[in-house]
């Protein structure tokens, strides 16, 4: 009887209550439950509608002694009879974010049971700004977009409402029975109510933190397929624990509950200590030697190989193929192995911060899925199951614009997961402004506007095959959804008509810097301009209201001959200034790869070619595992460098090969 009433969602965006600046903090929002110590983590809890603080207390007794236990007081209630019950979420969100501003120095978790899950995920909305909120568990509540499908309790009769409390249960007897108790009862839930038929949330309203759903196996208000959505409002893990009990469970049941909690909060503060590597390191060893039965290497470099034994001649070759004879991606991977990391010792890092904040967004690690044309013809799901591999490891995705699955499919596969689109530039202007606006409606929040591929290149792999996948209908999906696009096809278009047309309007050789604030009016969305290598090629690009730039010879498969990407990152970034982004890709293969990167200037870089060799051996799991592998080799070599957080990376960190002199200057 506590939840959400029947209303359409509309966005609780920045801008509206539920986002404003918290007020000064107020200690009054939150009782505290005393500790034998510091704590290692606080658990901040959210009771349910018409619920108070004290319905935690036996919890807070539960709880192992090292972590702590907050309990939201909403007013109106207890020791805050006196005041008026809050009137919006927005309200107990921004009043409880300040009144924690004294506690974010330990780790918090927020616990909201029933409507508690909502000021929850709300206030979590708030603080993840600061880095705080190491997960969120919500219990008994279905996602804050849904319809909850409760009634108006204002408009149901006092009888009604104490016999729905008894079937749930969570409210003793003894209160019910009793007049002026029971009174007090109806009056709380019936003012939460109101304050639930206020409540409005997105779809696409996401938290950076990881989310678990707690799910009471008797519970009569909720089941594990409406529950299933919370998955669309976190950008990181999500989970749905089954525990025994009804609606209540959580705080009926407060020894099975603290166990459950414990559990989880002693993985997270392990994983907060030893980050991404070592956790990776640990599962496989305990895994024991048959553990890793049918799955690929840990070692990223072997997996082309590999992927060469399971893929058709002609799709390896599309994939793997470089321009000429090579020399560019050879040159790319030669930059690489130019710089040596110089490690320093005994810096104290305990542990690592991966994430990195690009255009007002927070990325898990400064890594994202590079754009990769026709992924059909390396598994049968293509960038459907490339992109559930990019959310399940927390890492965005660059979806093509000549993919083979449209972009609204790609979106609805990603879930809240960012991804980014990538636009080769049509010769059909009405064209190039469908894609881009169909781009923005579905989600993407960056547009990496590709300009090195003027024309087919010159791969040998590929004429020898004569194997073009855009003529066997892979890689045109965005095309042939695109309303513009088929108004431009005769009404009897064949498959074969389809593709011709395509390759008449897909490119644009005569595109020049001046067409680029076109594209700037165009959309809001973030411009990163691909394929630059040449500084004044960057200045141009800023000139022509790019937002930022990424380095890159397009892995080697453009132009032979062409200077590594790596050797001009340095420069690039020189042109540019420190503070407009610049991403590099075309040869990254491993974690050290990512760090040298990153310490010559690069804010994040873009993996290709590595995970469609995993999603060739794995679909999904494959993707997913490449990911995994990169970011814990990255992550140990932070560790091994003394770098507690990705923005420590400096260019002072590697050496060029050869003998360094006395003052660790090179000879």
């Amino acid at each position: 009887m506590t939840d959400r009433t029947a209303a359409p969602a509309a966005p609780a965006h920045p801008g509206s209550t539920v986002t404003a600046p918290p007020p000064a903090g107020d200690p009054r929002w939150l009782r505290t439950f005393p500790t034998s110590g510091e704590p290692a983590a606080r658990l901040v809890c959210f009771p349910h509608a018409g619920g108070t603080a004290t319905a935690f207390t036996a919890l807070a007794a539960a709880l192992p002694e090292d972590i702590g236990l907050l309990a939201v007081q909403y007013p109106g209630r207890q020791e805050r009879r006196a005041e008026a019950c809050a009137d919006d979420i927005g309200t107990i969100a921004r009043h409880t974010a300040a009144a924690l501003a004294p506690y974010t120095d330990r780790p918090l978790f927020l616990l909201g049971h029933s409507m508690g899950a909502l000021a929850a995920f709300e206030t979590a909305r708030l603080l993840e700004e600061q880095g705080a909120v190491a997960r969120l568990f919500v219990s008994a509540a279905r996602p804050p977009s849904h319809d909850w499908e409760e009634p108006d309790l204002d408009a149901l009769h006092d009888d009604e409402l104490v016999a729905g409390l008894r079937r749930l249960g969570g409210v003793p007897d003894v209160l019910l029975a009793d007049p002026e108790l029971r009174a007090e009862v109806l009056r709380l839930l019936r003012a939460d109510h109101r304050l639930l038929q206020r409540y409005r949330c997105a779809s696409d309203t996401v938290l950076t933190a990881p989310v678990t759903v707690l799910l009471a196996a008797d519970d009569p208000k909720n089941t594990l397929e409406q529950v299933g959505d919370w998955s669309r409002h976190t950008t990181a893990a999500h989970a749905v624990e089954v525990h025994p009990g009804g609606h209540f469970a959580l705080t009926g049941h407060a020894a099975g509950t603290a166990e459950l909690l414990g559990r989880r909060l002693r993985e997270d503060l392990a994983a907060r200590t030893a980050g991404p590597g070592p956790e990776l390191v640990r599962e496989i060893y305990l895994a024991g030697p048959d553990g890793g039965t049918g799955r690929p290497s840990t070692d990223l470099t072997t997996l082309q190989e590999a992927a060469r034994e399971v893929l058709p001649a002609s799709a390896y070759g599309y994939v793997a193929g470089d321009a000429g004879t090579g020399g560019t991606a050879r040159a790319n991977r030669a930059a690489f192995d130019r710089w040596r990391i110089l490690p320093r010792m005994l810096r104290g890092v305990t542990r690592r911060e991966l994430s990195v904040r690009l255009f007002g967004r927070d990325l898990t690690a400064p890594v994202l899925l590079a754009p990769i044309a026709a992924q059909t013809v390396v598994h049968p799901e293509g960038e459907l199951a490339a992109v559930r591999g990019a959310a399940d490891a927390g890492v965005p995705f660059v979806l093509s614009c000549f993919a083979s699955h449209s972009m609204e499919e790609v979106a609805a596969a990603a879930g809240p997961q960012p991804r980014w689109f990538q636009l080769y530039w049509p010769s059909d202007q009405e064209i190039a402004a469908s894609l881009v606006r169909r781009a923005e409606a579905a989600g993407y929040s960056a547009l990496v506007l590709t300009v090195d591929s003027p024309a087919f290149a010159y791969r040998p792999v590929d004429l020898d095959h004569g194997y073009l996948p855009f003529l066997h209908g892979a890689g045109l999906a965005n095309f042939t959804t695109d309303p513009v696009f088929r108004a431009t096809l005769p009404p009897d278009a064949d498959d074969r008509t389809v593709a011709g047309h395509w390759a008449a309007v897909s490119a644009n050789p005569s595109l020049t810097w001046d067409r680029l604030p076109w594209l700037r009016e165009l959309t809001g969305l973030p411009i990163l301009v691909k394929g630059l290598l040449h500084p004044e090629d960057a200045r141009l690009a800023l000139a022509g209201g790019a937002d930022g730039v990424i380095v890159s010879n397009h892995g080697g498969r453009q132009l032979d001959g062409s200077a590594a990407a790596l050797d001009c990152l340095p420069a690039v970034r020189a042109a540019v200034g420190d503070d407009v982004p610049v991403l590099l890709d075309s040869g990254v293969r491993t974690g050290s790869d990512l760090f040298k990167a990153l310490a010559l200037g690069a804010d994040a870089v873009l993996l290709g070619r590595p995970y469609q060799y995993g999603l060739a051996l794995g679909g999904r799991e494959g993707v997913r595992h490449v990911l995994r592998c990169l970011l814990a080799e990255f992550d140990l070599v932070l560790a091994q460098s003394g770098c507690g957080d990705v923005r420590d990376v400096s260019g002072d960190l590697l050496v060029s090969s050869g003998p360094l002199g006395r003052d660790g200057a090179l000879t």
